[in-house]
């Protein structure tokens, strides 16, 4: 359905059915996008990274492993929880997409956490992490936007804290972002992951994942 505007408005007509807006968009991200280098089982859940940003040239940069969304899809089927690292990942993710009322988990504010950080020389971000430790087994990692919680999450796993399902690193910014998504995917731990390799990431792009994910999960 198309808006009209009315004889002195300055508006142009558009389109307002929130529906026909998701089918037209994402058409044209199908259109646009190479996801050819892709697996096919992750074409949606980049389909809905590229809807956060706007950007179809993001698929280029994005490598998703082999067994990443069987994993992802699996751990979320079984109850998993979805540990972020930032409230505006957690705070995106739409509960009802979930397929086993999973917990969403942040741990940034945590009361502990400030002085956690002091002690370890680190950022909040980073020393949150140290609260997943007894969640992180067969987890969805969901890192949208800090670097330091990337690189901290593989020196975890590297001092012998439990594997998660799926890492989906993706920080953004000038300052490790690109250096923690390259320690990522070539961790010796092989951990199944989804990044945006180079500065680009967020929390959009994060829910985008996320919320792909866990609708994949539906039949």
């Amino acid at each position: 359905m198309s808006a009209g505007p009315t004889e002195r408005s300055a508006v142009p007509s558009y389109i307002a059915d929130g529906p026909e807006i998701y089918r037209r968009s994402f058409a044209i991200i199908r259109a646009e996008a190479d996801l050819a280098h892709l697996p096919e089982d992750a074409h949606d859940v980049v389909i809905r990274m590229i809807h956060s940003c706007g950007m179809v040239d993001l698929a280029a940069d994005t490598e998703v492993s082999p067994g990443a969304v069987a994993a992802a899809q699996g751990a979320l089927k079984a109850g998993a929880p979805v540990l972020c690292d930032a409230m505006m990942v957690a705070s995106g993710i739409t509960q009802r997409f979930l397929p086993a009322g999973n917990e969403v988990v942040c741990t940034l504010n945590a009361p502990e956490v400030p002085a956690r950080a002091a002690a370890m020389g680190t950022t909040r971000s980073a020393a949150a992490l140290e609260l997943w430790r007894p969640l992180l087994d067969g987890a969805v990692v969901a890192i949208g936007n800090a670097p330091t919680a990337l690189f901290r999450l593989l020196e975890m796993i590297e001092e012998g804290a439990p594997r998660p399902a799926v890492v989906l690193g993706l920080p953004v910014g000038f300052v490790g972002a690109m250096e923690s998504k390259a320690a990522l995917v070539g961790h010796p731990a092989s951990l199944e992951h989804v990044v945006v390799h180079g500065r680009r990431g967020g929390s959009a792009m994060t829910v985008g994942a996320v919320n792909a994910l866990a609708l994949g999960c539906t039949p």
